[in-house]
């Protein structure tokens, strides 16, 4: 996206914690392909300022006064439907997530997150990517086995063919498995003594073959296929 103010992705900041919701807004302030145009304290006000700013994305807290943010996101839709809906929260609930991925978010990730790692989640949001923060990968995948044994509904990610899996070399099918236990990157490299780096490869010809855009999608299919 070029450096322009006019096609900077438009955001509106959801969070019932003053001091955290201002600091960021000063974070995303500082690129200039991420324009705050709002923010609001409670699922009330967030409706009001999405139907009325009709944001590109809405970051949205879990927990907001009373209402959680999860059971928001319809109503949110509603009000704006072309926002994109982004849950930045605290809940590594497993349910949340859930119901967070069902009602129509495009990801979940957690307040502990680095600053530069959310920028690029909002990016990948915006270029169609759905983004689960990696400790809640595991959760995802138990989300999906007990949809599976009809104990909830699934969350809304697509799912890929099974069969896709036989690509994969040994080596890649143990990463695979420790990504679906929700192992990050430098995790995964302790457990095999392997490079970081050579993880990262590994990973990126893991989404090729399997034909996926994210890490999620590859550990729901893992899930699926029975690969734990």
């Amino acid at each position: 996206m070029p450096d322009d103010p006019s096609t900077a992705i438009r955001i509106l900041v959801v969070d019932d914690h003053t001091l955290f919701r201002r600091g960021l807004m000063a974070l995303l302030g500082r690129d200039p392909l991420h324009q705050v145009v709002g923010d609001a304290a409670d699922a009330g006000q967030a409706l009001r300022r999405a139907r009325e700013l009709q944001p590109d994305l809405i970051l949205l807290d879990n927990h907001l006064g009373g209402v959680n943010g999860v059971d928001a996101i319809p109503a949110l839709r509603e009000a704006a439907p072309q926002a994109r809906i982004l849950m930045l929260t605290v809940s590594e609930d497993g349910d949340d997530l859930a119901a967070a991925l069902r009602n129509g978010a495009s990801g979940y990730l957690l307040k502990t997150m680095e600053g530069e790692a959310l920028t690029q989640a909002i990016n990948r949001v915006m270029a169609g990517e759905n983004v689960v923060a990696p400790e809640m990968t595991g959760k995802l995948v138990m989300a999906y086995r007990n949809a599976a044994n009809g104990t909830t509904d699934p969350p809304t990610v697509d799912k890929q063919p099974a069969s896709l899996l036989t690509l994969l070399t040994p080596r890649e099918l143990d990463i695979l498995r420790a990504i679906t236990a929700g192992a990050s990157n430098k995790e995964i490299a302790r457990q095999f003594a392997i490079a970081e780096t050579t993880v990262k490869i590994h990973v990126q010809h893991i989404l090729r073959k399997l034909d996926v855009s994210s890490r999620v999608h590859a550990a729901v299919m893992a899930a699926e296929s029975g690969l734990l």
